[in-house]
């Protein structure tokens, strides 16, 4: 398989910034970008990838922060991708408002992800599953060949996404983990939006959250 995936962490609340990339052409997804996105823009030049597509898991404001900045710097050009269901958080600031500070994205998406969406990059599958809880659309990246996914903030290392702000619900975020992660094989790594990376075997056995 030609397709890496790269992590860089970033921003005041350190957030994994991830970079799908082929490594025949160099073309690469950046999923999640947020503060301080010129330090990922400058990653990506001096590994020679050329990013293409900026793919959004939720529209929280730490999450997209980085959106604007890297659309100047790469050109109007560059795709986006969001599920529709997050585009009114997208709108609203990423939810900053609920925390008592203003945050507005001036880009728009330019296309919208749908549940058990397949995707293909340079001959690699990508499954698009739809993981409501943390955010009405908050969705994950699959990669099966890779036997990896981009969590998001769905699930961390011990530990589940928050469902205290605005579209978050506990029991439908813990379905969501049961049903679209649970189900992957047991030795899938899962990357998430802070933290370390997990397996789907360490969180069944050690995540007091799904117990």
């Amino acid at each position: 398989m030609s397709v890496t995936i790269n992590t860089l962490t970033l921003g005041p609340l350190t957030n994994n910034v991830y970079f799908i990339t082929d490594s025949q052409t160099g073309e690469t997804i950046i999923v999640d970008p947020t503060y301080q996105s010129r330090l990922a823009f400058e990653e990506a030049q001096k590994n020679h990838w050329n990013i293409s597509r900026i793919w959004i898991t939720h529209a929280h404001f730490d999450h997209i922060a980085g959106v604007d900045e890297l659309v100047t710097l790469l050109g109007p050009q560059v795709q986006i991708g969001l599920h529709p269901d997050d585009l009114t958080l997208w709108q609203n600031g990423g939810g900053a408002r609920d925390l008592g500070f203003f945050f507005e994205v001036k880009s728009e998406p330019t296309f919208f992800f749908h549940d058990k969406q397949e995707i293909s990059f340079h001959g690699s599958k990508i499954e698009i599953r739809l993981t409501p809880g943390h955010t009405n659309g908050h969705v994950i990246f699959y990669f099966p060949a890779a036997g990896c996914a981009i969590c998001g903030d769905l699930i961390f290392r011990g530990s589940v996404g928050r469902t205290d702000l605005r579209g978050g619900n506990h029991s439908t975020l813990l379905r969501s983990i049961k049903t679209k992660i649970l189900t992957l094989p047991l030795e899938t790594r899962l990357l998430s939006g802070h933290g370390p990376e997990t397996t789907v075997a360490q969180e069944i056995a050690h995540n007091p959250f799904l117990k």
